[in-house]
């Protein structure tokens, strides 16, 4: 192929081999993009695809996608109609669309000019907002699309753009370089067909995985050879499933089964490995991490749903005054008023010959006059402040950012802030949500024995509720401590299991241990050097505590485990053994268990599985029957002590039945149809018959502050439901250590694990089975209900429900889930056990649809993403379990007790802020229409406007738009810490006390009251005035002066709902009044043809010469803002809020702590601590009414390099820093 080949498609010639082959690919393409009816039958599209490797021609036909991808939303062609079909999906602005056509209308009082500026600046804006994000999209995709890869053209390297690769292409990809489309992992330059990648990109996982290709395919790593390769791939058609691929691959007739070992994703990084070659499968849209690229449900917060219901009733209103216009106009439309000129041949709309008509198309016109009672540039104000507040407050927060993984909070959406202060339902994840996820070796039981005299922090806990003293064992001189292994028992430690009843079970426990994982070595091949990357932090802890005791696991290959052994025949002997894996039997959450065939270099067949104490016993053999009873005895204790439990066993396999049972496992692995699901049925086959060794029991620890803000939450109103996998003990235990449960409570408990239950398990008619558990959670269900209703209505107790995942299996069917959730609501606090994920998306749905309460759901896993998208808020913690909770979420976090700030502080704050903005912004626009339709009463109803046309536009767009942002970003009626302090502050926010209908009835009150104040008594005190030249006052001298008092009203009246006043709150103010002087003395002092202007032509000048407009301007707003004085006075004194009492309380204090006050606090820190403060401390730009949400953030790193703290440094502060720099050098000069 050459050169020039390469930049065109090259026709292919009709005839030969290739050309047979493309027509092939062609027609199975066709018929996959087409659908050919028969009656009622439907061919379905292929299972599979075919792509030939090496051959371009041959793919040339089956038309592949390309590689180039497009994140972008529009493209040159379709952004003015796409972006305005999504801007005018908005009910208000087709509203204002409407409007804005009518308007041009001969039955319009009014100018186009009055509808159309302020709805072509919101569209403006709004599209401008949507070409720059886009824009940032599109550059993205260039320098993607632009990266070089090298492809095999002829028996050469070329690099190529990414973009120009096609299906069927051999490449080639370097260390550290990414995988630039779904490959077929071909050959590496590592031994044994292996290379290394990290995921990130897809997952957040940081640890290396493995990938090895297929043995016959090893040889092509250099060009010359991979020139040859003409292999031919059938598999699975593209789809999303990260984690499974089906496929085969034939070369020279030989059949050779693909799994997900040998793909590699695009996204994905090469790492500790020089380069790879791999064939193009999947390209551009179709690869798996495109078709995963979908955006996060669309969520719309519950105030915004409520927003909808107040516009429905600003348009009923509306209607209203409109039908009262259009009657008297029919009403008092006459001849008699012979002034008027209302003769035979006058237009329709003043017909009194029609009164009919006349009154319909009164009807359009006062529409047009009054369609500012909508405010248009509400959704554009609340996008801003929405954005804002997560942008500069949220995302910036030093309380929620976690110096020790340098995790600031992110929120990645701006639509339900006001959702966080709302929450009242929380369902949390427990492992990596609550706990740290940092497991520790801590415990074991070894042939029926138990082992490790530590204390974990639950048992601590247990004994301080019941009072009792525990007695500590000190820990040994042989106590060996590293992450992931905190175990003490000299018994077994250092060889001195050689010396126990049974040492042989202690070798099989040991081996399962360091023999039964998908652990990666990196690093040097010693046990204090030796890094381990595993795809689980259980995994780590097991294989670092296999080389504690001995079986130090130093070295993976393709097929082997190198370990070396201590004390294995005599004490101090190491020596080095080599087991050969033939099969794994990898883990899922179906199975809920791992297994690994293993030969022994003694020849020996093993088959060793570890997984969870249920799934393991069904599958033991009938012997040991002590060992059984006593095991499950210790992982009921592990359990109570809040510890992770797993069973291991092993069987010894003969030759022929594991030959046998092979033949199948090959066979379910080359299926291109169920792979997964005939893998699982084979495995079932040969994981029987067990021999039960043990059980493991992993620590691990609460994350920091976890109880302290359960608390605290809890006293805001808050519910908070924990959903586990985890055992009912453990998760009990949890609960209590973290003050989810405790002695007041009483426990109702729904559980599978009754002895009747057991029974008829036994038996094993899974019939009879489904039948029992399904009459006994009925009846556990009404029993705890009833209970439950005792004791709330009679003593008044607290209540916990704890149900396992087998009993809500059964709940939530549609005959129960209705007493499921009256009993969950009666509960102060839920515990789901042993649940699966969907199940924690089912719980989620049924107390937000059900209850219709305000849920949030917080997780760390890929097992939490339907419940985090099942909720109305999900936050996601950025953990151990990779970053995919945290890419489904809506709110990021590093930590629970983060919570506490993002829901009291910001989601709190968002709330109010949000409340106040809508109910001022109907204020306003309703007192503002109110003066004009007072006016039709005097104008015979005849659609007569009462202000110039370039008032009515620039009202919202200019003259009262600032304020209300300013009002939106700033407002604060506490403190962050008093907002911690006081929890059940929020409990305001869960009642919606701040936008309910008799809220919006108050603020509606005084919108009718000042529109009263506002005309009549300017129109009244004009009647005698006259200005400097004798004339009496017009139409619009009387309507500009009105005008002038609604701007200057509306707005201080935006001060009067204030709690905090910062100068950004007299800027916007002063600047929006001094707007409209400095608009009205410019546009009545010029004086163009052919526009309506002439009619305040020179106003504002006639007007200021008289005593008569700096008297009004005086007195009106005085009167004007009189009421609501005395209405928010009396409401303060007799009927405060809790807010207004905390206020009250903590009115003369200072907020901020002086230095050497910290000084003092200091010297009784822990390092950590003292560092926090220190951070706390740091010089910010304060306003002087506030502390926490008008700080500027981004000096922290500057400044704490002065002050000797260390902060890690962010990108904002470099301008920062080089303004600083600037400024001192010219203070030198």
């Amino acid at each position: 192929m050459d050169g020039k080949g390469w930049e065109r498609v090259r026709m292919t010639r009709l005839g030969g081999p290739t050309a047979s082959r493309g027509r092939e690919a062609a027609q199975l393409r066709q018929v996959s993009s087409q659908t050919v009816r028969l009656g009622r039958v439907q061919p379905q599209a292929p299972s599979h695809r075919t792509i030939y490797c090496n051959d371009r021609e041959a793919n040339l036909l089956a038309r592949f996608k390309v590689n180039s991808v497009s994140t972008t939303k529009y493209n040159i062609l379709t952004f003015l109609p796409k972006g305005l079909f999504e801007q005018f999906r908005r009910v208000a602005n087709l509203y204002f669309l409407m409007i804005s056509i009518l308007s041009t209308t001969p039955i319009s009082p009014v100018s186009p000019v009055t509808n159309v500026v302020p709805l072509s600046l919101v569209l403006l804006v709004s599209l401008i907002k949507e070409a720059f994000e886009d824009w940032k999209r599109f550059q993205n995709d260039i320098a993607i699309n632009s990266t070089p890869v090298d492809v095999l053209q002829g028996e050469n390297w070329e690099t190529v753009s990414w973009r120009k690769l096609q299906v069927g292409d051999i490449i080639r990809v370097k260390h550290d370089e990414f995988f630039p489309a779904d490959l077929l992992f071909l050959a590496s330059t590592n031994p044994d067909g292996v290379c290394y990648i990290e995921t990130a990109n897809l997952d957040g996982e940081t640890n290396l995985k493995i990938r090895k290709a297929l043995e016959r395919t090893w040889d092509y790593v250099f060009p010359e050879k991979a020139s040859e390769f003409k292999g031919e791939i059938q598999c699975e058609q593209p789809n999303n499933s990260l984690y499974t691929f089906t496929g085969n691959l034939i070369v020279e007739n030989q059949t050779l089964p693909l799994s997900p070992n040998q793909i590699l994703l695009r996204g994905c990084s090469l790492r500790n490995t020089e380069h790879i070659v791999g064939a193009v499968i999947f390209t551009g849209h179709e690869t798996k991490v495109m078709m995963n690229s979908m955006s996060v449900p669309s969520k719309r917060s519950t105030l915004e749903r409520k927003l909808d219901k107040l516009i429905l009733a600003l348009f009923g209103g509306l209607f209203f005054m409109c039908l009262i216009g259009a009657i008297g106009s029919g009403v008092f439309i006459n001849r008699k008023y012979y002034y008027l000129g209302l003769f035979e041949d006058v237009e329709q709309q003043f017909n009194p010959s029609n009164r009919f008509v006349v009154s319909i198309l009164t009807m359009f016109t006062l529409i047009t006059l009054y369609s500012t009672i909508i405010p248009i540039s509400l959704y554009v104000s609340i996008e801003m402040i929405k954005f804002i507040q997560c942008a500069q407050f949220i995302n910036k927060d030093l309380h929620m950012y976690h110096a020790e993984t340098n995790t600031p909070a992110l929120a990645r959406t701006s639509n339900l802030n006001e959702e966080l202060g709302q929450v009242e339902y929380i369902f949390s994840d427990k492992t990596g949500t609550l706990t740290r996820n940092l497991m520790e070796f801590f415990k074991c039981s070894i042939g029926g024995v138990s082992y490790g005299v530590g204390i974990t922090e639950i048992e601590r806990g247990q004994a301080q509720r019941e009072g009792r003293a525990l007695n500590e064992i000190q820990k040994s001189d042989t106590v060996a401590y590293e992450k992931g292994f905190n175990f003490d028992d000299a018994r077994i430690m250092r060889g001195a299991w050689r010396n126990e009843r049974d040492p042989e079970i202690f070798k099989e426990f040991f081996r399962c241990l360091a023999l039964c994982h998908t652990v990666l070595p990196e690093g040097d091949e010693s046990p204090e050097k030796i890094v381990y990357q595993a795809a689980s932090p259980d995994e780590a802890a097991l294989v670092t505590a296999a080389k504690h005791f001995g079986f130090f696991f130093y070295r993976r290959t393709p097929t082997t485990v190198q370990l070396r052994e201590s004390h294995v025949e005599k004490m101090g002997n190491i020596q080095d053994a080599s087991y050969e894996i033939l099969n794994v039997l990898e883990f899922n959450s179906t199975r809920k268990r791992q297994s690994v065939v293993c030969r022994y270099p003694n020849g020996r067949l093993v088959l060793y599985c570890k997984g969870a104490d249920n799934v393991i016993y069904e599958r033991l053999a009938g012997t040991n029957q002590d060992i059984k009873r006593l095991t499950r005895e210790h992982l009921e204790q592990f359990g109570s002590s809040g510890l992770r439990t797993l069973c291991l066993a092993y069987r010894d396999l003969a030759i022929d039945t594991y030959e046998n049972w092979n033949e199948k496992f090959v066979q379910a692995k080359s299926s291109l149809r169920d792979r997964e699901k005939k893998l699982d049925e084979v495995a079932e086959m040969i994981e029987k018959d067990l021999i039960l060794i043990g059980c493991t029991a992993i620590e691990d620890k609460l994350q920091e502050g976890v109880p302290d803000c359960i608390d605290t939450l809890s006293r805001a109103g808050i519910k908070i439901w924990v959903l586990t996998g985890d055992k009912m003990e453990t998760a009990i235990n949890i609960a209590y250590a973290c003050n989810l449960i405790n002695n007041d409570m009483k426990q109702l408990i729904i559980t599978s694990e009754t002895d009747a239950i057991r029974e008829v398990e036994e038996k094993g008619d899974p019939v009879e089975i489904s039948r029992v558990i399904r009459d006994s959670v009925s009846h556990d269900l009404k029993r705890c209900l009833e209970e439950a209703q005792l004791d709330l209505h009679i003593a008044g107790q607290k209540l916990a429900l704890v149900i396992d995942g087998k009993c809500l299996m059964y709940a939530l069917d549609p005959s129960l889930r209705v007493h499921l959730l009256k009993l969950s609501l009666n509960c102060s606090s839920v515990v789901c056990c042993r649940v699966s994920p969907l199940q924690k998306a089912q719980v989620t749905s049924l107390v937000k649809k059900g209850a219709r309460r305000i849920t949030l759901s917080i997780g760390d896993g890929a097992n939490d993403v339907s419940m985090i998208q099942a909720a109305h808020v999900g936050v996601g913690i950025s953990g151990l379990e990779g970053m995919q909770a945290v890419m489904a979420s809506d709110f990021a976090i590093a930590q629970f007790r983060f919570l506490k700030d993002l829901l009291l502080v910001h989601g709190r704050w968002s709330y109010i802020r949000l409340c106040k903005v809508i109910t001022y912004f109907f204020y306003k626009n309703l007192t503002f229409t109110l003066t004009q339709f007072w006016f039709t009463f005097h104008t015979g109803f005849s659609g007569q406007r009462f202000y110039d046309d370039w008032f009515q536009s620039l009202y919202n767009v200019i003259f009262t738009a600032l304020p209300v942002i300013i009002l939106g970003l700033f407002d604060k009626d506490v403190s962050a810490s008093l907002a911690k302090k006081y929890p059940q502050l929020y409990k305001e926010g869960i009642r919606n006390t701040y936008f309910k209908w008799a809220v919006v009835a108050v603020w509606a009150f005084f919108a009718f009251y000042q529109s009263l104040i506002f005309y009549y008594f300017t129109t009244t005190a004009s009647e005698h005035g006259h200005n400097s030249s004798g004339k009496i006052f017009g139409l619009w001298d009387v309507s500009t002066m009105a005008f002038t008092c609604v701007v200057v009203t509306v707005n201080l009246r935006l001060l009067m709902a204030c709690n905090s006043i910062t100068r950004w709150h007299h800027l916007s103010i002063s600047g929006s009044i001094l707007a409209w002087f400095v608009f009205i003395f410019i546009y009545s002092g010029v004086m163009t043809p052919n526009d309506r202007q002439e009619n305040v032509y020179f106003t504002i000048y006639v007007l200021m010469s008289t005593f008569y407009f700096y008297l009004t301007l005086l007195l009106v707003p005085i009167v004007a803002l009189l009421g609501d004085f005395l209405y928010l006075g009396l409401q303060r004194w007799f009927f405060p809020y809790n807010y207004q009492i905390v206020q009250e309380i903590h009115r003369d204090e200072v907020e901020s702590i002086s230095r050497t006050e910290l000084l003092e606090i200091g010297n009784h820190l822990t390092p950590d601590e003292a560092r926090s403060y220190a951070i706390a401390q740091l010089p910010r730009e304060n306003s002087k009414h506030t502390g926490f949400a008008f700080d500027s953030p981004g000096y922290e790193s500057f400044f704490a390099s002065q002050a000797g703290v260390y902060v890690p440094h962010k990108a904002w502060d470099v301008a920062r820093r080089a303004s600083v720099r600037s400024s001192k050098r010219t203070s030198q000069r």
